[in-house]
């Protein structure tokens, strides 16, 4: 008998000023299904967030229905870096920015514009 691991599918959310925040910047585009987020190399940590809004999704996209009228598309080799995030839009002062609450993240740099991993993600 061999012991595997269960590892739920983890699902990524979005608060409500972030839902706000993306359908404004979907009108302003002219349209579209969503927020396309990813991982991409970059930084002194490894990482950094990318986001684009989302005209539609890929085959092999992943795509999370936060809301009736907004999805979170994400491709298939950012998603194990991803799953479980919770995206947030925070307004401080005269700045406004998009933060991501992500369980996977081990450490960030100090600026906090990159990141890095837990190995078991």
């Amino acid at each position: 008998m061999t012991l595997q691991t269960y590892k739920p599918q983890l699902d990524i959310t979005m608060t409500e000023p972030a839902l706000a925040k993306t359908r404004a910047e979907i009108a302003r585009q002219g349209g579209g299904i969503g927020m396309r987020l990813g991982v991409a190399k970059s930084g002194c940590t490894g990482y950094m967030y990318t986001l684009d809004i989302a005209k539609q999704a890929h085959a092999d996209d992943h795509v999370f229905k936060v809301s009736e009228d907004v999805c979170v598309v994400v491709d298939p080799q950012s998603l194990p870096m991803l799953q479980g995030t919770q995206i947030d839009y925070i307004k401080q002062g005269i700045n406004a920015v998009f933060k991501f609450n992500n369980p996977n993240v081990q450490d960030q740099c100090g600026c906090g514009e990159s990141f890095n991993i837990k190995e078991s993600a």
